[in-house]
């Protein structure tokens, strides 16, 4: 069973990592705008260090990023020449409600994706539109406390319910949240959260957790609602956990680590809690306020499919000391003595993306999407701006090949794949412009400085040969 000849091949960014133009065209401040390079930035992230406005002697990446507000029309041109048949994009919620709460949209905000939509329409490339990506509205962190407060799921759906109309015809695929699970390791990026001393994290996070999830599942009603041909995803920061030794105890920590990230594809996909997390609450004394409703509106809109990330597999183990040199992204994992790993220390691990697969398709029995892989590294280009980035091939080539097994070999149903950071863009954990993602160089540094001029590197070429032929050209 080869790829289906409308497999979705494309690439993916996300609007706070790319876009810029903050402030412009009526655009209001989002949570991930505040997020500087350096020592604080994980601390801003992590909702312990209140900076709900621009500060003196901080540099803040997202306020430029590499400027695709302004100079989208050649992005599209170049993913139009590599072949593009979809482009993941989120859109910014203070774009199109600067405070969060408005009454009515900002039509310049509006106006300014309706434009990227018909030009991507132009180059027969579907947009597969993140809703909320890392993205709340300034406004309803001082005004609400961000998604710990129920009031967000009307907010949410009342801007979701915009975007859906507006954009009926020119936009098929949707998610509604990205990486959902991110909320319980960085509640700022993820819900709009600052803590005080005081607060039961563990209990405000999985509260949030549960206004998100009321809320997708709305969205997804109103999705359906608005055009019977949209398709909603839900959308998990993934990567299968390995025990660390045959330990039945390291084993079990792998089982609890996934279920960590799975119990919201569970009430995504499946449209109800699963008994391991009431436990959990009931366990933990967590009081999770829920209101009558929240049960049937949960049941009667789950997703059309899921989608994922993947970059890495991930070690655990239910010691603490065997975690003396913990190693990868924004999920510590012990260091795994068969793989190789990239300069940021994320180990690579193609079998691991064919694993997940399988353990997701298994899991769920609905189709599923790869929308963000891809290789983070340092690409030193000639004076013309072109970088040799074979190694970013080579990662490219194996993970391709791994999820074409588990379509071929193991009968998952895959719908398409986006490379992440098919342009260079900031990085979301550190801020760097250094760790390069794309097919595409841009000029610009960890400081900002640069030209922002975009030149194609050898991955360019490479990945327009894999697409024109399916994937058959690896």
């Amino acid at each position: 069973m080869a790829l289906n000849e409308k497999f979705l091949w494309g690439g993916a960014t996300a609007a706070n990592q790319a876009e810029g133009g903050v402030l412009e065209g009526g655009r209001g401040l989002s949570n991930v705008d505040l997020l500087p390079t350096g020592e604080d930035r994980k601390k801003v992230a992590s909702g312990y260090l209140e900076m709900l406005e621009w500060k003196e002697g901080y540099y803040y990446p997202a306020k430029e990023a590499v400027d695709m507000y302004h100079r989208y029309m050649e992005d599209i041109q170049l993913f139009a020449e590599m072949g593009f048949k979809v482009y993941r994009m989120s859109l910014s919620w203070s774009r199109i409600f600067p405070n969060g709460d408005d009454a009515e949209p900002n039509e310049a905000g509006l106006a300014f994706y309706e434009s990227i939509f018909k030009e991507l329409k132009k180059h027969h490339i579907e947009p597969l539109v993140t809703i909320a990506h890392f993205d709340v509205p300034v406004g309803l962190i001082k005004r609400y406390g961000g998604w710990k407060n129920r009031q967000l799921i009307d907010f949410y759906v009342h801007y979701a319910e915009t975007v859906l109309k507006r954009y009926r015809g020119l936009v098929k695929y949707w998610l509604t949240i990205n990486e959902i699970n991110v909320l319980l390791h960085q509640p700022f990026v993820g819900g709009g959260i600052v803590f005080e001393e005081t607060d039961n994290k563990q209990e405000i996070k999985y509260q949030a957790a549960h206004h998100q999830l009321v809320a997708s599942a709305l969205v997804t009603k109103a999705a359906h609602e608005v055009d019977t041909q949209n398709m909603v995803g839900c959308m998990l920061a993934g990567g299968s956990h390995y025990p660390y030794t045959c330990r039945p105890e390291d084993y079990q920590e792998a089982i609890n680590r996934d279920r960590e990230g799975y119990f919201f594809i569970d009430v995504q996909a499946r449209g109800k809690y699963p008994n391991y997390a009431l436990k959990k609450f009931e366990r933990e004394a967590l009081n999770i306020q829920m209101a009558e409703t929240d049960e049937a509106t949960l049941a009667a809109s789950p997703v059309d499919f899921v989608t994922f990330s993947y970059y890495c597999s991930r070690t655990v183990s239910a010691h603490p000391e065997d975690y003396a040199e913990a190693t990868g992204n924004l999920f510590p994992s012990i260091k795994n003595e068969y793989l190789p790993s990239t300069e940021w220390g994320w180990q690579i691990d193609a079998l691991g993306l064919r694993n997940s697969l399988n353990q997701l398709y298994d899991r769920y029995q609905k189709p599923l999407f790869i929308v963000e892989n891809g290789l983070g590294a340092k690409d030193t280009p000639d004076e013309n701006g072109y970088v040799e980035d074979d190694y970013r091939i080579d990662y490219l080539r194996e993970h391709i090949q791994a999820f074409k097994d588990a379509v071929e070999i193991d009968g998952v149903e895959l719908l398409g794949y986006t490379t992440w950071g098919c342009i260079d863009l900031v990085a979301a954990s550190t801020g760097q412009m250094s760790k390069r993602y794309g097919f595409i160089y841009v000029d610009r540094d960890d400081e900002g400085n640069g030209t922002l001029a975009r030149s194609k590197k050898k991955s360019f070429d490479w990945y327009k040969k894999v697409i024109a032929s399916n994937g058959e050209y690896l």
